[in-house]
C-alpha cells in the first residue's frame, strides 16, 4: 500500500514547527522534506513530491556510557539557509556545482545534530562539543523504508573488502535479516531514486547498511582494530592480505571537539540525475591551506591488466627497463601523460629495493625527456612500514604519483592511513589512487592529489570470470560512481560477444563490443583514467587511438542524454570547447535517439565510433564516421548488445 503524508509548508519558510519538538526541513526546490521529532529520542522522516519514501527512523550515539540522542537535554533550534557556487580543482563532473541548502540545527547539552536539505538529497550529522577524548561505542542510524521497494544491493560477507561487488537487484523485502552491504545502495522508491552514502569520512569508521527485515535497515560499523595479523612474505599474499585478529568493543576512540561523518540520502527523480549528484562532494571537507595548482589529471598506460604482452619488438618482454621505455614511447606518441608500474618493480616487502632488472633512474629520465610522468604501485603495509624512507625515495626519483593496493578495511585505523597517505603525498606533490579500497567518501575535495579510487567491480575481473558483464557496467554509473570517481580501468581492445567470451589471464579481453569499451572514456568519471591494454594492440588500432588520444578525463559539464539504471546510459560531456558523447548498453540490443539541443549555434563537425553492422557476432567490429551536426539536429543510433557509441564534437 503506498502511504502519502499532507504536509502544510508556508511559501517562504523551509523550517516550521508542527509541535513542541517536531520540526519541517524542506530543500529549495520544496520537494524534498525531512521531518525531525525530538521526543525521548530523535528520529527523522524523508518525502519527495508529498510521498513517504522513509518513515520514522531513529539517530543516536553512543559516547562512553551516554546515548546522545535520547532522553537528550534539547535546548534550542537553529536555521539556515545558503546558497553558492563551488569551483573544484578537479573538474570530475562539472567546473561549478550550485551549492544551495537549507539547515536545521539541533542545539543539545554538549553536541548539536545537524540536518540539510538539498534538491538532490538530505543529510545529517552529529557535532559533538565534550572534553578531550570520547569512546564512540555505536551510532544509530536507521533507513525505515515506507514499503517494499526495490534495491541495488552490493552485498558484503566480510568487512575485510575490497568493496568490488556486483550489485544484487532485487525486492528490500527478499533481504533477509542480518544480511549487509557496503555503501552506495540504490532504492527504488518509485517517486524517486534513493541512494545511501555518507560523506566527510575521517578518523572514524566507515559505514555498511544492515538489513533489519520488514524493508528497514540500519547503518553498521566495523570496530575499532586492536591487533593485526603479522606479515609472513613466505606466504602467497602475505605482505597484503593482513587481516585484523583483536577488536574492542567500540567503533572509535576520537576528539571530543568534531563533526562526525555525513549520513547521506543522494534523491533522483530521473536516473540520470543520480549521474549528476554531488552531495558526496558538496558534503566533504575542505582544504585551504595546501597549493594543489600541481595536480594533473590524465590518462595512464597501464601494465598489468595486459600482462606485459608486447609484440613486433625486439627485446623479451617484462618487467624490464626496455619494455617501461616502450611504453612510455606508446604515451609520448599519443599525448598519455603518464605511465604506471604496476606490481612486480620492488621485491616485495621491501620498497626500496628495486628488481634487478629495473633501472628506476633510467626509466625517470626516459620519461621526462618524453613528457611522461611515471607512477608507482605500492603494498599499504610495505607504505606504512617503510614510511619515511619511501617517501624520499619517491621524491629523490621525481615520480608523479603512487598508486597504494590492497587495504581492503575502513576501520577507524585504516580510515586515517588514506588522510596520512593524502596528506604526505601532497607535500611530495603525489598523485595517489587508492586500489583495493573502500568507496569515496569526500577525501579528494580535502587533498584533490587523491585523484582516483578503485573500490569497483572492473575490469580486471575479466581476467578470471563472466561476471563482469555489460549490465553491470550500465549499473555503476548510478550506484558506486554516485560516491565519487571509479578506477574501472577500461580500454580493452579484445571484444567479446557473450557467447565467445573467455576469461584468460595472461591474455585477457572484454565482454562487449570495441565502442562499448570507448563509450567508458566518456560515461565513466576519473580524473586519472587508466588504457589498460597492451600498447602494441593499441598501435594497431590507430582509429581507436584516435578518440583514446583526444578524450579528456575531467568535464566542465555533464548532460544525461538517456539513462536508466541497469539498461543503458547516454552521457555528454564537455570540456572547453569541445562536446564527447557516449552512450552504453547492456545485453539488449538497442536504439537510442541523439538531441543535440545541448550545443550551441552553427555547424560543428561530430566524429562517431559506432558499433559494427556485425559487431553481435564480432565484439571489435566498429565504424569510425565524420559528419557535421547542429542544435536543430536529432540522430537515431543503433547498439549492438552489450554495445556502445561514442562521439567528439568540435
Amino acid at each position: 500500500m503506498k502511504k502519502y503524508i499532507l504536509l502544510l509548508v508556508l511559501v517562504t519558510a523551509f523550517v516550521s514547527t508542527l509541535a513542541a519538538k517536531s520540526f519541517i526541513l524542506t530543500a529549495p526546490n520544496g520537494k524534498n522534506i525531512v521531518t525531525v521529532n525530538v521526543d525521548k529520542k530523535v528520529s527523522y522522516q524523508l518525502a519527495v513530491d508529498g510521498k513517504s519514501v522513509i518513515e520514522p527512523s531513529f539517530i543516536s550515539l553512543t559516547v562512553g556510557d551516554k546515548i546522545l540522542a535520547v532522553s537528550g537535554k534539547f535546548k534550542k533550534a537553529v536555521t539556515t539557509s545558503h546558497s553558492g557556487i563551488l569551483r573544484p580543482l578537479v573538474k570530475q563532473k562539472s567546473a561549478e556545482i550550485v551549492d544551495a541548502y537549507n539547515e536545521l540545527k539541533l542545539v543539545f547539552k554538549g553536541y548539536d545534530i545537524l540536518f540539510r536539505a538539498y534538491d538532490d538529497g538530505v543529510a545529517w550529522r552529529f557535532v559533538l562539543h565534550q572534553k578531550g577524548e570520547v569512546i564512540v561505542k555505536n551510532e544509530q542510524a536507521e533507513f525505515n523504508f515506507a514499503d517494499g521497494y526495490n534495491i541495488w544491493f552490493p552485498e558484503e560477507n566480510s568487512m575485510m573488502t575490497h568493496m568490488e561487488r556486483l550489485y544484487l537487484h532485487t525486492s528490500i523485502d527478499s533481504i533477509d535479516k542480518g544480511r549487509f552491504s557496503s555503501i552506495p545502495a540504490l532504492i527504488d522508491a518509485g517517486v524517486a531514486k534513493v541512494a545511501i552514502t555518507e560523506s566527510a569520512l575521517y578518523d572514524y569508521p566507515g559505514m555498511y547498511l544492515q538489513s533489519e527485515g520488514n524493508h528497514r535497515f540500519k547503518g553498521i560499523f566495523p570496530k575499532y582494530a586492536l591487533e593485526e595479523k603479522p606479515v609472513d612474505l613466505s606466504q602467497r599474499g602475505g605482505d597484503r592480505n593482513i587481516p585484523v585478529t583483536k577488536r574492542a568493543d567500540f567503533i572509535a576512540r576520537t576528539s571530543g571537539q568534531r563533526a562526525l561523518p555525513w549520513r547521506v540520502i543522494a534523491i533522483a527523480e530521473k536516473d540520470g540525475d543520480l549521474i549528476t549528484n554531488q552531495m558526496v562532494f558538496k558534503l566533504a571537507p575542505e582544504q585551504k591551506q595546501i597549493d594543489f595548482s600541481w595536480v594533473k589529471p590524465g590518462k595512464v598506460a597501464w601494465d598489468w591488466w595486459n600482462a606485459l604482452n608486447l609484440y613486433g619488438v625486439d627485446f623479451i618482454s617484462g618487467i624490464n627497463t626496455k619494455t617501461y621505455e616502450y611504453y612510455i614511447d606508446f604515451a609520448s606518441k599519443y599525448g598519455i601523460n603518464y605511465i604506471i608500474l604496476d606490481e612486480g618493480w620492488y621485491v616485495l616487502g621491501d620498497l626500496m629495493n628495486v628488481v634487478p632488472d629495473i633501472d628506476m633512474e633510467e626509466i625517470i629520465s626516459y620519461g621526462k625527456k618524453k613528457n611522461v610522468g611515471i607512477i608507482l604501485w605500492v603494498i599499504w603495509k610495505t607504505l606504512d612500514d617503510q614510511w619515511e624512507d619511501a617517501f624520499n625515495q619517491f621524491e629523490k626519483w621525481g615520480v608523479k604519483g603512487i598508486k597504494v593496493d590492497f587495504m581492503q578495511r575502513d576501520d577507524q585505523w585504516m580510515v586515517d592511513y588514506y588522510w596520512r597517505v593524502a596528506r604526505e603525498s601532497a607535500k611530495r606533490h603525489l598523485l595517489v589512487d587508492f586500489h583495493g579500497s573502500y568507496k569515496p567518501s569526500g577525501l579528494r575535495r580535502a587533498y584533490p592529489n587523491v585523484i582516483t579510487r578503485e573500490g569497483v567491480h572492473g575490469l580486471e575481473h575479466n581476467k578470471w570470470g563472466k561476471e563482469e558483464t555489460p549490465g553491470h557496467d550500465v549499473t555503476i554509473p548510478f550506484t558506486r560512481m554516485l560516491a565519487g570517481p571509479m578506477d574501472y580501468t577500461p580500454g580493452a581492445m579484445v571484444n567479446a560477444t557473450k557467447n565467445n567470451f573467455r576469461a584468460i589471464w595472461s591474455r585477457p579481453m572484454s565482454q562487449g563490443t570495441r565502442c562499448h569499451q570507448l563509450a567508458m572514456y566518456v560515461v565513466y568519471e576519473s580524473p586519472l583514467q587508466m588504457l589498460a591494454d597492451s600498447p602494441s594492440h593499441y598501435y594497431d588500432e590507430p582509429e581507436a587511438m584516435e578518440f583514446l588520444s583526444k578524450v579528456p578525463t575531467v568535464w566542465d559539464e555533464t548532460v544525461v542524454l538517456d539513462a536508466k539504471v541497469g539498461d543503458y546510459v547516454f552521457v555528454a560531456r564537455r570540456n572547453g570547447k569541445e562536446w564527447y558523447i557516449g552512450g552504453m548498453t547492456n545485453w539488449n540490443r538497442r536504439e537510442l535517439e541523439v538531441d543535440f539541443s545541448f550545443l550551441k549555434q552553427g555547424k560543428h563537425t561530430i566524429t562517431i565510433w559506432q558499433d559494427g553492422v556485425n559487431a553481435d557476432k564480432y565484439g571489435n567490429d566498429f565504424k569510425m564516421v565524420t559528419k557535421e551536426v547542429s542544435a536543430s539536429d536529432k540522430m537515431k543510433i543503433h547498439l549492438a548488445p552489450g554495445g556502445g557509441w561514442a562521439a567528439r564534437i568540435y
